[in-house]
């Protein structure tokens, strides 16, 4: 929505002009909240993310060819640096309450919050960009289904075949991840359907 009203010319559905923001995770999709914030004109911007920064360098447990688990400043960061002059994101930090223009948040140890870390922010506009955290208890209850720690469906043989006519794919099976891993998955999920159902 916030694309189609620069091309047309027309105001945001949702605007952040001269509003304190706060967006709510620390993905892709808070990366771009963050860049549009700032381009809509925003007072401030704040990125709040459950998990510690990565480390600046590779660890030892994460080797080439694996994909780097490194600290990555992204568009939409660099710009609040160069607007606001620092990194706009916060670590091991979510929200503990609403207050009227402002958040309170909490710092956590894991995702248990830390008592007397607690801060209050100003917010006029919180977007939450918070991502995949499994598949619902629900679900997986229906079809009798264990999920992994992560909460995802993956079979132990890597395969998408959980049982009988039961299959997973994309988030489901190998947890939050980019839209393009999730269609990829989901073809080789279809792959393994058709065997399955031509008996190969």
């Amino acid at each position: 929505a916030a694309t189609r009203a620069v091309l047309s010319g027309s105001a945001p559905v949702i605007d952040a002009k001269g509003k304190n923001v706060v967006v709510v995770g620390g993905g892709d999709t808070g990366n771009d909240c963050v860049g549009t914030a700032l381009r809509q004109g925003c007072a401030s911007v704040v990125q709040l993310e459950m998990m510690p920064a990565p480390p600046v360098e590779r660890m030892v447990n994460n080797p080439w060819p694996e994909w780097p688990r490194t600290l990555r400043t992204d568009y939409g960061q660099l710009e609040a640096i160069h607007r606001q002059g620092g990194d706009p994101r916060i670590y091991e930090t979510t929200v503990k309450r609403l207050l009227p223009g402002a958040i309170e948040t909490v710092k956590l140890k894991g995702f248990d919050p830390i008592p007397g870390t607690e801060q209050v922010l100003p917010c006029d506009l919180m977007l939450i960009a918070a991502g995949f955290v499994g598949c619902e208890e629900s679900t997986a209850d229906t079809f009798c289904v264990e999920r992994n720690k992560r909460g995802c469906m993956m079979p132990d043989d890597g395969s998408h075949h959980l049982r009988d006519n039961l299959f997973s794919a994309g988030d489901m099976r190998t947890g939050q991840s980019l839209v393009v891993r999730a269609l990829a998955d989901g073809r080789a999920a279809a792959l393994e359907i058709d065997q399955y159902l031509r008996g190969i």
